[in-house]
């Protein structure tokens, strides 16, 4: 805490035009020279409060380890759960879930075994993500902190091997987005009718690779849970984060939850619920501060929404589904996304309006309802207030506090030609099952009735009530100011480079002109596992499977560009390494899978956004006949230290086409690239 007053203190006097994102950075982001006020753009280190991994914490030991590690830096940092795979007993699993119990125990690391609850929910439970402070856990669903205040945002395992090793990793500061929750939710309806009805109204990739801030006059009325939903789910919607603000709403939360865990919690205690007061107004967004768009929701207009089949894009209202007649065959309350208290109770309600254990609404015939608890702290609380009975009685199948068939795990999974809905967060093909199963999302209160009708429909046919008057949800996108943000270049003078790093970095632009492009299509699945490929192997086969004239059109030297959300996929690393090995040092793009933005910089090959430039080269090649891979005659300088980089047209001396601003590549980043990646940075701090 003394650390964070610290930094808060000065924040008042220095840190303008700063959103609350970027706010939290400069809090935890460390080696930054005297003076530096960090931005969107930006490249950081960081050293985060704290780490959470779960199922995959024997292969980051392994990792770990590799690096020629032995103690990690701060016990007190990292937290160890096992919540993915509880179902299964097999020796194989119980074997990793010893060793990591082991390595637990060995290190000094909180460690929460099988059966205690998802990580995500413990991390909030036990206070590790805490309101204005910085947690990352190496699964993608750590933007769920963001519900109270913290910025939680996803790391991968090579990530969290640095942590565990060295305190710290780097982040590329996203820009951010402000969604504004404006005006008030009917009556029944929840926060993951808000964010299914987000994802499918602004769905054409708006806020993919940003952060996102929550704002709106009346988020107070907003409930926490709500809120974790939402923010859980901002994942889906393509987000790095989803940051709710620190309210009177939330510090009730924080008094209610400590008469919960009693007085001597060592994470969520009186101290730091009053400081919480203190900082709340003095830590948020500047009235300057810079966002890189803006969109809006009317929450009135809201009504039970629906994600899907297969699809969280596509929505539509409960009404539209229930008259399609659409029947099911399983349903599931289960998951990080909707599965605490208030959601048993939602669905408790729903099988039982009366309170009357006599007239329980049963689970339809041919339907099977599974329900678990984020938690054992939930369940236990959900048998004390009588919901977990209801569901019982009603016919629902307990699983234990777990993920389970939210990621394809255990019992209850989707076969083929089924069709379920589920109060989760995924429902990509083939996610909770067969391939040939269609997944549906909605809220917990919905899936309840849903199972209950043995059809998708409302909880108002049950309830024998009317659902709110629905005219059209209304959405939409505002202008935020055409500020340019002041990259920090320009308020602290040039980034200092590192003896022998290139101050600039140039080539010609070869242009793939694609959306999309999968790691697959950079690096084929078939050399994926085969671990004798040679560099030189590597560099023939890069980009192959994208275009087959890529090898003899590319040369060393160049810098690639594409479009936008290149690297999308899967999380191999040598999507990355493979464009290393061709000999491409440097790859623009609209924008960038993450987890490709991370295996890149942890390999020490560098990235740049330049939305403008790929839209620029469209332009020009619009009418040209059509090639996958163009030498387009453009050359590229990144001005390091200048943070700027500038397009020339003929050669490097040509006319300007573009001069534009970047995020800094700070001294700290320069490093991990000198050392050829973050493993080799952390062998180095070793």
């Amino acid at each position: 805490m003394l650390r964070f007053a610290r930094q808060l203190s000065s924040s008042r006097h220095v840190l303008k035009g700063q959103n609350l994102t970027e706010k939290i950075v400069q809090t935890y982001a460390v080696g930054l020279p005297k003076g530096k006020i960090v931005n969107s753009g930006d490249y950081v280190s960081i050293q985060p409060a704290h780490c959470m991994s779960h199922d995959n914490s024997w292969p980051v030991a392994l990792k770990f380890m590799g690096l020629g590690a032995s103690q990690v830096k701060d016990r007190k940092q990292i937290v160890n759960t096992l919540d993915h795979d509880v179902q299964n007993t097999t020796e194989k699993n119980l074997t990793k879930y010893k060793n990591i119990e082991n390595f637990a125990k060995k290190q000094g690391i909180n460690f929460y075994p099988a059966g205690r609850g998802i990580g995500h929910q413990i991390m909030i439970e036990e206070g590790y993500a805490f309101p204005f402070n910085l947690t990352v856990a190496s699964d993608s669903h750590s933007n769920t902190y963001g519900g109270i205040g913290s910025l939680g945002t996803p790391i991968v395992r090579t990530d969290a091997a640095a942590i565990w090793a060295t305190g710290q990793t780097w982040w590329q500061i996203p820009p951010v987005a402000q969604v504004e929750l404006r005006g008030e939710l009917p009556h029944g309806i929840s926060g993951k009718d808000i964010i299914v009805a987000l994802c499918g109204i602004f769905n054409e990739d708006q806020v993919l690779n940003h952060a996102i801030e929550f704002t709106g006059g009346s988020l107070n009325k907003i409930p926490v849970d709500y809120r974790l939903t939402i923010a859980n789910m901002t994942t889906e919607w393509g987000a790095l984060s989803g940051l709710f603000p620190v309210d009177q709403t939330l510090i009730d939360f924080y008094h209610q939850r400590l008469q919960k865990v009693g007085p001597n919690h060592p994470r969520i205690n009186e101290q730091r619920i009053n400081e919480l007061t203190r900082q709340m107004d003095a830590l948020k967004a500047d009235d300057d501060a810079v966002y890189a768009k803006k969109l809006v929701i009317d929450l009135s207009t809201l009504t039970h929404y629906v994600s899907g089949p297969n699809s969280v894009k596509a929505s539509a209202t409960v009404q539209d589904l229930s008259k399609q007649d659409v029947k099911i065959n399983k349903a599931y309350l289960v998951s990080c996304t909707n599965s605490r208290l208030s959601d048993l109770e939602a669905a408790a309600h729903v099988v039982c309006p009366t309170g009357d254990l006599n007239q329980i609404n049963k689970v339809a015939p041919g339907v099977e309802f599974y329900v678990a608890a984020a938690s054992s702290e939930v369940e236990a609380d959900a048998k004390a207030s009588g919901a977990w009975e209801k569901l019982l009685r009603a016919g629902c199948k307990t699983l234990p506090a777990g993920c389970g068939p939210c990621i394809g795990l255990g019992t209850g999974l989707l076969e083929p030609g089924e069709v379920g809905i589920s109060a989760t967060n995924r429902n990509f093909k083939g996610r909770m099952g067969s391939k040939d199963a269609l997944a549906y999302l909605a809220s917990p209160a919905v899936v309840t009735a849903s199972a209950l009708l043995g059809k998708i429909g409302s909880p108002a046919e049950i309830l024998k009530e009317e659902d709110p008057a629905f005219n059209g949800v209304s959405g939409w996108v505002e202008d935020v100011p055409k500020k340019a943000a002041q990259a920090s270049a320009e308020q602290t003078g040039p980034v200092e480079m590192l003896k022998g790093f290139p101050s600039r970095i140039t080539g010609e632009l070869v242009l793939c002109d694609a959306d999309n492009i999968n790691t697959d299509g950079i690096y084929p699945g078939k050399y994926t596992y085969q671990d004798d490929v040679s560099r030189e192997k590597m560099a023939e086969v890069c980009m192959e499977n994208y275009d087959a004239q890529f090898g003899a059109k590319v040369k060393a030297g160049d810098i690639v560009i594409s479009g936008f959300n290149f690297g999308t996929g899967s999380s191999r690393e040598q999507a990355a390494t493979a464009l290393l090995a061709k000999g491409i040092e440097l790859v623009v793009s609209g924008s960038f899978g993450n987890i490709f933005s991370r295996n890149s910089i942890n390999n020490a090959l560098l990235t740049l956004e330049i939305p403008a430039l790929i839209q620029m080269l469209r332009e020009k090649y619009k009418d040209a006949p059509q090639e996958l891979t163009r030498r387009t005659g453009w050359f590229l300088q990144w001005d390091l230290p200048n943070s700027k980089i500038i397009v020339t047209e003929g050669s490097l001396d040509g006319p300007v086409v573009l001069e534009q601003k970047v995020g800094e590549l700070s001294k700290n980043l320069q490093e991990i690239i000198v050392k050829g990646g973050l493993e080799g940075w952390v062998k180095s701090q070793l």
